[in-house]
């Protein structure tokens, strides 16, 4: 019993050990209540190796108030951590407090314990020092720096890096990161490791190369905190008043610092191979040595995990290790945000030795990042009302992979500040079009004449057809006036703007004072069918790369294809031997594509992934053989025929289904130009061509019966039923719309729309 004690409680420590990778503190003044008490939100992000540890702040010092809600929100996670799972969760705890003073107050979460880190760091400790007396200078509360790090650094052992922190201060103060050196409230070590300088006044992170790489993590503990430029007072409620200074400058001095510094290797080198190293003398900037005196305004832990890996052969940014390209922002970039409305950020990289794998964020909550089908990765976020005149820190780095080998870019972070909407703009999304209406009303001084679609060469693309006395409105197909298409994992996108012009020139413009961005984003999952009892209806799929596509499988009277049964009828009734004439149409709102059919079957019952099933096409190859293909009318139709015959058994009714696709039209690398493949050839595996070709689409359509030999010929006759049929429901459907994005100058939003109900099959 003593030893499965011993055991247990063992188990327990090693569940609730190594496990923080570091977090981040803020708060955001709210406002005043009717009744004079004070309105404030603490945020403390925390990384941990599963989503599911809880994060818990007490109030350490001062009145901290009461805690009115309480939130806690996913913002990102990956699978490249240095634990043995490799897995990795960041999660954002939102506390909105009542505060009955003005006056300074602490918090403090602490627990254990880090990830199992190089230089002694165990427990953790996150501390909040909060101060909202009323400055001299702006007249209002005092107001929290911005701070954000990305929750695991990394880099090559033989690579210098800097990292240039987040020191953004929405009063304008000055920010100075220091290390921690409080073993109660700030750190655990409570020394910055060998191998690192920090430039406090810069906020600026070195890492020199004179570390080994290993596959714990450093535990750097740091402290944000701000310091007026100018002598202030701060004026509390109570009566009191408290006074801050700014940082008192020393001399200018020189760091001398040496860098060992990798050679560049040539392009053609393999991962493998590991140059010999050359080493320089570098002379860091020069920097200021500034004196902090008394108590800052604000005092924020910043802890996180940073990874040396093992050596790369070229540091130089591109090759191995992701470099940031256009459009990308750059660090420390100021974004402004709309309420209620979408902001994009697009991020591109390129590493032409290694694979780009992943983007790794740290924001605020509800941020979502997407990748592209072109490798190009994009992060949204929505502000909400609650959120007006506050200032947000986004951080992104992309991570590339050469077989085990992880790389990561520089980090970058930009600030976001939330404004109210400039202009009020709506977009309605249909199958086939979309239309962008703006409120004249929500801008002034602009000339609707200079306004103008991506493109104008057609009446479709003009403006002023369907715009009236309050509202610009433009109606045009989804493919047409310069509407890009853009895909990433979920969602397929057409997305144009409304740009100003000059009357005299339509590719340059000096009334540039609007921009509205804006697009119809439709989704490409989803599992839908109608529900049916006899003729089956449309089947509505949207795949990425080719729009919406409906498919409508119908039974015709014959060769002409002239008159199709009417679905009253059904089930329809066959005589043995009597030819069955079936279409499959497919309309897409994306031109230039083929249908192609793959295979074809029958069934007895309508259930999907039936497994006694009669092939009638395979691998698009005929295997009935009194199957005929007849002439379509286009490229996206396809036209059969076979003779009916006996299926054994005593089945009332049976279902014919095909698995089909689309293809890009004259392409001769997708699927749909391969046409017929034998069964050996059909077992290899090939990569789908994302752009060009979609995945597999299953049709059905009856059920059908075998008219029996008494009802034909007037002689009795056995049990023997024809039934010919289907294997299986569709996929996908019906268009969910989102829409909208607004940008007044850069500014980017979305109006959602809800998707249209369907029934499950």
């Amino acid at each position: 019993m003593a030893s499965s004690l011993v055991i247990l409680l063992t188990l327990v420590s090693l569940a609730s050990a190594s496990h923080h990778y570091g977090g981040t503190v803020s708060f955001a003044y709210k406002g005043r209540n009717p009744d004079g008490t004070l309105m404030v939100d603490i945020h403390n992000r925390a990384t941990f190796t599963t989503c599911q540890y809880p994060q818990s702040t007490v109030c350490y010092s001062g009145n901290c108030g009461s805690l009115r809600t309480s939130q806690r929100v996913v913002l990102d996670s990956g699978t490249n951590g240095p634990v043995s799972s490799g897995q990795w969760c960041e999660t954002e705890q939102i506390e909105k407090r009542v505060l009955y003073t003005d006056k300074p107050f602490q918090m403090r979460s602490a627990s254990c314990c880090w990830v199992t880190t190089r230089n002694g760091v165990n427990d953790w400790r996150l501390s909040t020092f909060v101060d909202l007396g009323k400055r001299s200078d702006t007249g209002e509360p005092n107001r929290s720096p911005d701070t954000a790090i990305l929750p695991l650094l990394r880099v090559p052992q033989n690579c210098p890096r800097s990292y240039k922190l987040m020191d953004f201060d929405p009063d304008g103060d000055r920010v100075r990161c220091r290390y921690g050196n409080d073993p109660n409230l700030e750190c655990s070590s409570c020394h910055l490791p060998s191998g690192f300088q920090l430039d406090e006044n810069s906020c600026t992170l070195h890492y020199d190369n004179s570390t080994s790489a290993d596959s714990r993590v450093f535990g750097l503990e740091m402290v944000v905190e701000d310091f007026p430029r100018q002598h202030i007072t701060l004026q509390y409620t109570d009566g009191t008043s408290a006074t801050r200074f700014p940082p008192l400058a020393r001399r200018k001095r020189e760091a001398t610092i040496t860098w060992p510094i990798t050679t560049t290797v040539a392009p053609w080198m393999t991962t493998a191979m590991t140059p010999r190293p050359t080493t320089t003398t570098t002379t860091a900037p020069t920097t200021t040595s500034t004196s902090y005196h008394g108590t800052p305004l604000s005092r924020l832990s910043l802890q996180f995990s940073f990874l040396v890996d093992p050596s790369v052969p070229s540091c130089e940014e591109g090759l191995y290790l992701p470099k940031f390209l256009d459009p990308t922002p750059r660090n420390g970039a100021r974004l402004e945000a709309e309420v209620n409305k979408e902001l994009e950020i697009r991020i591109k990289a390129q590493a032409s030795y290694s694979t780009l794998q992943n983007i790794i964020m740290s924001g605020p909550a509800n941020l979502a990042k997407h990748k592209t089908t072109h490798d190009e990765f994009v992060i949204r976020w929505t502000p909400v009302t609650d959120g007006l005149n506050d200032h947000y820190a986004i951080c992104f780095a992309v991570e590339s992979t050469s077989g085990s080998r992880v790389y990561q870019s520089e980090m970058r972070c930009v600030v976001v500040s939330v404004v109210k909407e400039h202009v009020k703009v709506d977009v309605i999304c249909t199958e086939f079009n979309m239309t962008v209406i703006v409120d004249k009303s929500t801008f002034s001084g602009l000339d609707e004449d200079h306004l103008r679609l991506s493109e104008s060469n057609n009446v479709d693309c003009n403006l002023s057809t369907r715009s009236n006395s309050t509202h610009i409105i433009g109606t045009f197909p989804l493919n047409a006036c310069g509407t890009q298409i853009e895909e990433d994992e979920t969602n397929l996108m057409f997305k144009n703007l409304i740009t100003t012009y000059d009357n005299s020139s339509r590719l340059i413009t000096r009334h540039h004072q609007l921009e509205v961005q804006f697009y119809c984003s439709y989704p490409k999952t989803g599992n839908v069918t109608a529900g049916f009892t006899a003729h089956r209806k449309n089947v509505t799929v949207w795949e990425k790369g080719f729009g919406k596509f409906t498919y409508q499988f119908e039974f015709y009277d014959d060769q002409t294809y002239l008159r199709m049964k009417d679905e009253n009828t059904y089930p329809l009734e066959y005589d043995i031997g009597s030819r069955i004439y079936m279409e499959i149409d497919a309309t897409s709102s994306v031109n230039n594509t083929v249908m192609f059919v793959e295979s074809c079957s029958a069934a007895p019952y309508d259930i999907p992934n039936y497994q006694n099933t009669y092939s009638i096409i395979e691998n698009g190859c005929n295997v009935d053989p009194t199957i005929q293909i007849h002439s379509p009318d286009k490229p996206t139709q396809f036209r059969f025929s076979l003779e009916a015959f006996k299926f054994i058994g005593l089945h009332d009714q049976v279902y014919i289904s095909c698995s089909l696709m689309m293809c890009e039209a004259g392409n001769s690398n997708t699927r749909c130009s391969k046409g017929c493949i034998r069964s050996t050839q059909a077992n290899n595996r090939r990569k789908r061509e994302a752009t060009i070709e979609s995945t597999k689409h299953f049709v059905s359509q009856g059920p059908l019966r075998l008219r029996r030999s008494a009802e034909s010929s007037g002689h009795e006759v056995v049990n023997l039923n024809l039934n010919l049929a289907f294997m299986a429901g569709c996929l996908l459907a019906a268009v969910g719309m989102v829409c909208g994005v607004v940008v007044y100058k850069t500014k980017i939003s979305k109006v959602k729309y809800q998707p249209l109900s369907t029934i499950e099959s």
